[in-house]
């Protein structure tokens, strides 16, 4: 794994409409740099998914923040579970921007950080200079989401950290053919000690307002279709989740993103591999 010398773990209290909370992010790169770029995780990751990729980034000049949505990492858990939902999310990634006083950005959105992206778009059209969706797009059926469904309602403990990291290769296959020392770097970040077991690294009440959510198919083309900003989509070749006509079609509609196929990964590719940091790396002039 690349080291982490140049990583800085930072947290702060904003109020964003739930009432003063801890967001926390990674931030890599010089804070002077002319670029920003924002990285944000999938539903129940967190924001060291994204520590080699953030890494190359910085390498190439640019300042990198990797945010922890909330309940999730290091961030604090919403008092009402109810509002884990993509417009909470929106208003934290905004209120921190503005708190540390950073306008226009790169964004990286894996999964449910790309819908952040889609939302965000809406209400603030210009913040976005260059956008990369990973393995995510306006549309989702909501079938594709029915192996999501059944791990996110286990309420599940581990005697160790290999039994969870057993548990992550197993619902997370479809991030591809990653090392034992990648495997292990995600299991370690995505633990947390509770009554003297493990548990993987989030709030379990996330998963209220997802299974309602979910029940229906996830339609933002209409935000798409208004992006005026370049587009990278990202598509595991193997992806229930970004079906292969919703991926054709945003190369065809809207912002007419560019697409990048990565064989023998299903969602979502894990931004670990070189293939996969380069397409991005350069796609983003770093």
């Amino acid at each position: 794994m690349t080291g982490h010398e140049g990583m800085r773990a930072r947290r702060l209290r904003l109020d964003f409409g739930a009432g003063p909370l801890a967001v926390a992010w990674t931030e890599w790169g010089p804070p002077e740099a002319s670029r920003t770029v924002v990285c944000v995780h999938g539903l129940t990751r967190n924001a060291r998914d994204f520590d080699v990729l953030a890494a190359r980034l910085a390498a190439g000049g640019a300042r990198v923040l990797c945010v922890d949505v909330v309940g999730r990492g290091a961030s604090d858990w919403l008092p009402d579970p109810r509002a884990y939902r993509l417009e909470t999310y929106v208003r934290q990634l905004r209120a921190l921007l503005e708190r540390l006083a950073i306008g226009e950005v790169d964004w990286i959105g894996t999964s449910m950080g790309g819908l952040v992206a889609l939302r965000l778009s809406v209400e603030d059209p210009h913040r976005i200079r260059r956008l990369v969706l990973n393995d995510i797009g306006p549309y989702v059926a909501a079938a594709s989401l029915a192996p999501i469904r059944s791990y996110l309602g286990l309420d599940l403990s581990f005697a160790d950290l290999d039994a969870l990291e057993a548990h992550l290769r197993t619902i997370h296959a479809g991030f591809g053919p990653l090392s034992d020392a990648q495997w292990g770097h995600l299991a370690r970040h995505g633990a947390r000690v509770e009554g003297g077991r493990l548990r993987l690294h989030y709030d379990p009440a996330i998963r209220v307002p997802f299974l309602e959510e979910t029940a229906a198919d996830l339609d933002l083309w209409p935000a798409y279709d208004a992006l005026s900003c370049p587009v990278l989509v990202l598509r595991g070749a193997e992806s229930p989740v970004l079906d292969p006509a919703t991926a054709l079609a945003m190369a065809e509609r809207g912002p007419r993103a560019r697409l990048a196929v990565f064989a023998g990964v299903g969602h979502a590719p894990a931004l670990m591999s070189a293939d996969q940091i380069e397409t991005v790396a350069g796609w983003l002039g770093h």
